[in-house]
């Protein structure tokens, strides 16, 4: 999930040429800017076109309808989950209650104003992925402006297109920078703070911490050596970072039982979403021996980065950072929705670029549609 990577994963949204899957075959990340031609925009149509006609392949289980408390629902990330994250938070904020935020920046950040006056998606998704890259990772372009950042969330939820503003008001949220953290820089992680400041979240419900780690989820055991930026992107920096997520969001919880004795079941993700929304086939939920026997659980959602899903690391990410085992003893049901990877998005990001919709901020948004939908099923009663 370096810069490098993700400078491939954008640009390949941006424009298939050439040049840019050589890029990707190099496994680099994001590529030169280059002018969109006639043969571009037929192999960018054509990607979204074989998305859209292959058929579904079918998952081994259904999502289970638990009975879970839908108004207590909160949602994390790492990186591009981080965007998600926080797109989730603010699309839902009637219904999410709080956000965890590791090396992601502020909401609609790589949305460009061209891409706004000008909604062609080829060109669009090229601005936005130069601004994700040099404004909302790296600050070449600048800082990012939440002055400016919620006078556009304002402007969606005039529009009906997100919830009331005035719902982030209760929301608790945890931002993370890392010290090792090269690839998002931390003044983009600060700049997330302040637009919620912006948007009316108290900032005694902001909780920014900056210490050791690298461009990674961090656990207190388990995953790579502190300070390392590589798959897993799970990275042992003694520090329980989904207890302290959960913790900030939620108040005081129970230690983390030693190891999961819940359920990690596999379920299909096509039932949710549509071909060429970018979800893998199968998701993940864990369901601890509590909420499977009663009601009531609390859903939490955690999106992996680039590079992270099961089709990139296997499980290391849904086993190895944390939250079952914090899940166990609080009574959450853990939602890990999974990309995959695809021409136009070869690392598997989620989308806060506008590589499936240039309306990829709302509630009607493909992928956050898809992941309220699992969440709402999950909420439905057994």
């Amino acid at each position: 999930m370096t810069s490098k990577k993700f400078r491939a994963s954008l640009r390949a949204a941006a424009a298939l040429s050439s040049d840019a899957r050589q890029a990707v075959r190099d496994e680099s990340f994001i590529m030169k800017r280059r002018a969109l031609d006639v043969e571009t925009i037929v192999l960018a149509a054509a990607v979204v076109v074989a998305a859209v006609l292959a058929p579904p392949a079918s998952a081994a289980e259904q999502l289970p309808a638990l009975g879970a408390d839908l108004s207590a629902t909160s949602v994390s990330g790492l990186s591009s989950g981080a965007y998600m994250a926080g797109q989730i938070e603010v699309a839902h904020s009637s219904q999410i209650v709080g956000a965890g935020i590791v090396a992601g920046g502020p909401f609609a950040c790589a949305e460009t104003e061209a891409s706004k006056l000008v909604p062609f998606w080829p060109m669009a998704v090229a601005q936005n992925a130069q601004q994700a890259l040099y404004k909302c990772m790296k600050t070449t372009l600048g800082v990012p402006e939440p002055k400016v950042l919620a006078e556009r969330a304002k402007e969606l939820a005039v529009d009906g297109k997100i919830d009331s503003l005035s719902e982030l008001a209760s929301d608790n949220v945890y931002l993370f920078s890392g010290n090792e953290d090269q690839t998002v820089e931390r003044r983009v992680v600060e700049a997330a703070r302040d637009f919620l400041e912006e948007v009316g979240v108290p900032e005694t419900n902001i909780n920014l911490v900056e210490k050791e780690g690298g461009h990674a989820f961090i656990t207190q055991q388990g995953g790579a050596a502190c300070g390392i930026t590589a798959k897993p992107y799970v990275s042992n920096c003694n520090y329980d970072q989904a207890k302290a997520i959960l913790a900030w969001i939620y108040g005081p919880l129970q230690d983390a039982a030693p190891e999961p004795r819940g359920q990690f079941i596999v379920f299909d993700q096509q039932t949710f979403a549509r071909p060429g929304d970018g979800f893998a086939d199968e998701g993940v939920v864990y369901v601890p021996p509590a909420c499977a026997a009663q009601r009531g659980c609390r859903v939490h959602i955690a999106l992996h980065g680039c590079e992270q899903s099961r089709e990139a690391v296997g499980d290391e990410f849904i086993k190895e950072s944390g939250y079952a085992q914090i899940a166990d003893t609080n009574g959450f049901i853990i939602l890990f929705p999974q990309t995959k990877a695809s021409a136009i998005n070869p690392q598997g990001c989620w989308d806060w670029w506008g590589y499936t919709n240039l309306d990829y901020l709302g509630k009607d948004a493909p992928q956050i549609a898809a992941i309220w939908a699992m969440v709402e099923q999950l909420a439905k009663s057994p």
